[in-house]
């Protein structure tokens, strides 16, 4: 770090430390505009590295769509090797250890503007950079790191990470593999089958997880991939999507690891993968924003030359509310991806500032924003998968085949909705993280919960609001939808206590409620800071913000009323669907046939994703 770096980080002052909400905490308060990071702010450092990086994905990645395709294993690790050359692995390392030393927003923008060319790259970039390496940088001794680190970093040996088996999908806790200390204690052998493992194929190194004894919790090890060493492996499995991505079941049979290569401690096996899923899920968020960007280039870029009846298709009206709801979407995903980021590296730097280690820093700057990073995984992998699903659609016949991009994109996104801990899954862990954090004194949930009670059971106001300011009524419903979540979750609370869990589908609605906010927020947000900035946009920003919240208040609306009519009931349930309405109330309807158009025009003139 540069002593102008330091003296910066040291020098944050506690208001300044104060005014970074906590994670999940833009529930209960209000974020300024000022205050939330957005691409625009990118710095000059940053724009370099995102054109670096996208010239690097255009040369080595995109024109050889059709060998990864094929199936071309060598192809992705020869891809990797490049990238390794040019330091694009080594962005989040520290520099001690051969790495950039880059913040996070630096290591989000990398994964985004490099993961657009192929699903089959992306994957082996974000196994390798992510779960990989990641665990050894930050539960690694000084010894592991120096020893492993730095040939990771430059992309001479690659990492692979071995958790997931036959018997253990979702309930990583519970797998079988066996690790026994040999009589002279001087090394674990470990015995036991993975599955679903990226880039087993051209590995060097593996992060196995595998239980001592009894413990009730899985232990992490270094194991260097030595076929002599009692390490097999299975056929490249033939999958839907990301087809040259190595993915292979490993086997180990009385393999010996010394004992110096246990990761963290025993039983901290469990710790490790879960703060890994962390930042592979907000990292798998980013790995998707390209990709939906180069999707709706592509779709406006053959909708404005294919023509029927004698007109490009995309002026017809039920293209350009494909087109606008698309390119929304990734305005969205991205206004929410980067608003998180910084945040996760603000954390990091006032750990840092107040004395913390590197490993300590960033593994608890991630772990206070586990809920914005399971919410950012499941919405923009969903808007990914919808956007290559309506660029098929757009394409017509010419979608389906293999000679446009739209077919493989599509069959690569589908697996975004399954790692880094399914969809539903981390639906359930949004609310369930939050109740946690709510207990533990680091949110006050209650205190607001009880005040929307209070005013359910109050005389509503009949004040017309001033809402002359823009954006000023998309931000007053935003205030009031948070009152949703708030009197959904509460009373679901109040009604199931502990017993909340076992109710999936209430968890289900009031996640997707929770999502619905933290995104739309994102993009208001980031529409008012460039209208205060004036900047050339901002007009088509608000759209889209004003676009998405419409449909935000639809889907809120839909799931808060589900979920009211199955757990209230008398008057408790009049009472509740009597303040959803109220709560979901617009003073004035934005016209979203008119915004729709307004979005579509645009990408249509500049012909390409122009955010």
């Amino acid at each position: 770090m540069s002593s102008l770096e330091e003296i910066t980080r040291k020098n944050m002052t506690t208001q300044e430390n104060n005014s970074i909400l906590r994670g999940g905490q833009f529930l209960v308060k209000q974020t300024d505009c000022n205050d939330v990071f957005t691409p625009e702010d990118f710095s000059e450092q940053q724009q370099m590295m995102k054109e670096a990086v996208m010239e690097f994905n255009d040369r080595e990645i995109i024109v050889h769509r059709s060998r990864f395709e094929a199936k071309d294993f060598a192809l992705t690790e020869e891809v990797m090797r490049k990238a390794g050359a040019l330091g694009f692995l080594s962005v989040a390392v520290p520099e001690k250890f051969g790495g950039m030393g880059m913040g996070f927003v630096s290591t989000v923008l990398t994964c985004d503007y490099i993961s657009s060319g192929t699903g089959s790259f992306s994957t082996a970039f974000g196994a390798h950079t992510g779960i990989g390496t990641m665990p050894i940088t930050l539960y690694g001794t000084e010894d592991q790191r120096n020893k492993y680190v730095p040939k990771l970093a430059s992309g001479e040996w690659f990492g692979a990470y071995c958790l997931t088996e036959p018997s253990a999908g979702s309930d990583a806790n519970s797998g079988k593999t066996k690790a026994v200390l040999s009589e002279d204690a001087t090394h674990y052998n470990i015995t036991g089958q993975k599955m679903w493992i990226s880039n087993a194929g051209f590995c060097n190194v593996l992060i196995v997880f595998a239980r001592i004894e009894d413990d009730k919790n899985i232990t992490g090890f270094i194991v260097e991939n030595d076929p002599t060493n009692g390490i097999t492996m299975g056929d490249e499995e033939h999958k839907l999507g990301i087809r040259a991505s190595s993915t292979r079941q490993v086997f180990f049979n009385n393999t010996k690891v010394p004992v110096e290569n246990m990761l963290a401690g025993r039983g901290e096996g469990f710790k490790i993968a879960m703060n890994a899923l962390n930042v592979g899920r907000i990292k798998l968020a980013a790995a998707c924003l390209d990709s939906q960007r180069r999707l709706v280039s592509g779709a406006i870029q053959y909708a404005t030359q294919r023509k029927q009846f004698d007109t490009p298709i995309s002026e017809f009206g039920a293209i350009k509310a494909k087109i606008a709801e698309t390119t929304t979407n990734a305005f969205v995903g991205e206004s929410a991806t980067y608003r998180a980021s910084k945040n996760i590296e603000d954390r990091i730097n006032i750990r840092i500032a107040q004395g913390n280690t590197h490993q300590e820093a960033e593994l608890k700057g991630v772990e206070e924003y586990a809920i914005e990073c399971s919410i950012l995984k499941v919405a923009v992998s969903e808007d990914v998968q919808n956007c290559a699903d309506e660029g098929i659609q757009i394409f017509g016949g010419m979608g389906f085949s293999e000679d446009t991009p739209m077919e493989s994109a599509w069959r690569d996104a589908r697996i975004t909705r399954i790692y880094e801990g399914t969809n539903e899954i981390n639906r359930m862990l949004c609310v369930g993280m939050l109740v946690k954090k709510a207990m533990k004194g680091h949110i006050d949930l209650l205190g607001p919960a009880q005040a929307v009670a209070d005013e359910l059971l109050g005389i509503p106001s009949f004040d017309t609001p001033d809402f002359s300011q823009r954006l000023s009524e998309e931000k007053d419903m935003l205030a009031k939808l948070k009152k949703v979540f708030l009197m959904v979750a509460g009373a679901a609370v109040q009604k199931y206590g502990p017993a909340l869990e076992e109710h999936q589908q209430m968890l289900l609605a009031a996640s997707d409620i929770l999502i619905e906010i933290y995104m739309a927020e994102s993009a208001v947000l980031r529409a008012e800071k460039s209208t205060k900035n004036n900047s050339e946009n901002a007009d088509y920003q608000v759209a889209m913000a004003q676009l998405y919240l419409y449909n935000a208040v639809d889907t809120i609306t839909s799931k808060a009323k589900m979920a009211i009519i199955s757990f209230a009931e008398g008057d408790q349930q009049r009472m509740m669907l009597m303040g959803l309405k109220r709560f979901t109330k617009y003073q004035t309807m934005p016209n979203i046939v008119g915004l729709r158009n307004t979005i579509a025009e645009k990408v249509a003139l500049e012909n390409q994703y122009p955010f």
